[in-house]
């Protein structure tokens, strides 16, 4: 016996809202019907769900929830984001805790005022950065590693309490040869470091960024060419860390100076390297997980903030590799 579909509908005089609920040709209601395996269907004002009796009862409480929102246009990023958030697993029972921890975390001074952990993991990774001089987080593609940690960097600088901003990452293509690059050794580097670069401009605008990096606030830094350096008053970011070996990825912690903070950010299991060369980063989650004032973060898949069949790509995977 099939379940009966939930239904659900809002006040029929104000269009506009529900337009805005919808979307343009209905994509709001697709990218809900996607994300929870659901079918919704809509008459004016009257909304019908079919499907599994928790992810109904789920979808109907994410449009009530969106309806709210949408005394404006709801962006396809807004929808999204929500979606993640109501679908991780551990954010109902976790919600208030979380909360709690958000609002101990001093708010991120960068030009996105909606900046804020998504997931438990997420505020935990923010709340470690600020507390630690050292922090490691692990985790799949899109679960926010690498933007947070620009993120907590942008603030830092905006308060003074750097100088500087110095982002590296080892040159190693994945799974390609790429060949000579012409151009100085920032150009040679650009391309690796591209990911840093979007979440530089989206945090801080590209004529802001432009000129820190010109008075040299804000550092691309070869990995290869950190040997011998002592880098103080300084936000470090060490980008796609899986690719280190253990002996640069030592060098590197090595470099840190007084009044710096350092971030390493990696996905284990995505190691461009050489099949006999042992990852520096897994290395160091080994040696250093239990060293005082180091912090950890590991995330999983349920903690990916991009398109919602990001999430279900990395289960796949996860599932096929095990």
């Amino acid at each position: 016996m099939r379940p009966k579909p939930v239904e659900i509908s809002f006040p029929s005089d104000d269009n506009q809202r529900l337009a805005n609920l919808c979307g343009v040709l209905d994509e709001n209601l697709v990218q809900i019907e996607s994300a929870l395996d659901v079918s919704i269907t809509r008459r004016g004002e009257h909304f019908s769900i079919r499907g599994k009796v928790t992810q109904t009862r789920l979808a109907a409480r994410v449009i009530q929830n969106f309806y709210s929102q949408a005394k404006h246009n709801l962006s396809i990023e807004q929808v999204q984001l929500g979606l993640i958030e109501v679908m991780n697993p551990h954010h109902s029972a976790k919600q208030t805790a979380s909360v709690e921890q958000q609002v101990s975390i001093s708010a991120l001074i960068t030009r996105r005022s909606d900046l804020h952990g998504r997931t438990p993991r997420q505020v935990q990774y923010l709340k470690q950065i600020q507390e630690h001089d050292i922090t490691f987080s692990i985790g799949p593609a899109g679960t926010g590693k690498t933007y947070l940690a620009v993120a907590s960097a942008v603030d830092a600088l905006e308060r003074d309490a750097v100088e500087r901003i110095i982002l590296v990452r080892p040159a190693v293509e994945a799974g390609e040869r790429l060949g000579f690059l012409p151009g100085d050794i920032t150009q040679k580097v650009d391309p690796y470091l591209r990911p840093l670069y979007d979440a530089l401009y989206d945090l801080m605008g590209f004529d802001k960024t432009s000129k820190q990096f010109e008075r040299n606030a804000i550092e691309v830094a070869p990995l290869a060419f950190m040997r011998g350096r002592t880098l103080n008053q300084s936000f470090i970011i060490l980008d796609e860390a899986q690719n280190t070996t253990p002996e640069q990825i030592k060098m590197f912690l090595t470099r840190i100076g007084f009044g710096s903070k350092a971030v390493v950010t990696g996905d284990v299991t995505q190691i461009d390297l050489a099949k006999h060369q042992k990852s520096g980063l897994v290395e160091a989650k080994q040696v250093l997980e239990k060293v005082r004032g180091i912090a950890f973060t590991n995330f999983e898949a349920e903690d990916v903030v991009r398109h919602p069949l990001v999430q279900r790509i990395v289960n796949a995977y996860e599932k096929y590799e095990k």
